[in-house]
């Protein structure tokens, strides 16, 4: 891989950092959802942002590939990969919180960060994908 393909997983390994250094905040460090922000904890906000915070990780990551000069049934495997590493590293967080003062193992935060990296996939399949399944038909 040249260095500048490398460049383009730059983002996707910076948000990468990003989720390790906001999973590793002790909890004393993370804004506390009182007041009028407690109607957040109803809608099971947290899980949002889990979802949302590997939605984009995968994305970042998908992006890339999508790039990838390779025929579509091998593009697609490497964003599966690409997936289901991100699913791997959501397992990690939440082993890696065990050891964080204030922070602990929640499987349904893993749950939301495996929802998240699949609906970035399943929306690179439908976005990049069928169209290029178009240009290769027309």
């Amino acid at each position: 891989m040249t260095l500048k393909k490398f460049g383009r997983f730059i983002p996707g390994i910076a948000w990468f950092f990003v989720i390790l250094f906001l999973i590793t905040l002790p909890k004393e460090d993370m804004p506390d959802a009182v007041g009028w922000w407690g109607w957040l904890e109803k809608l099971h906000f947290d899980k949002w942002v889990h979802a949302g915070m590997f939605a984009i990780q995968t994305w970042l990551l998908i992006i890339p590939v999508n790039k990838f000069d390779i025929p579509i049934k091998e593009k697609w495997q490497w964003m599966i990969r690409v997936c289901m590493a991100a699913i791997v590293w959501g397992i990690f967080t939440e082993i890696i919180q065990l050891y964080v003062p204030g922070r602990s193992f929640d499987l349904l935060d893993w749950a939301a960060d495996s929802l998240g990296a699949l609906l970035a996939l399943l929306l690179a399949k439908r976005l990049f994908l069928r169209n290029l399944e178009k240009k290769s038909i027309d």
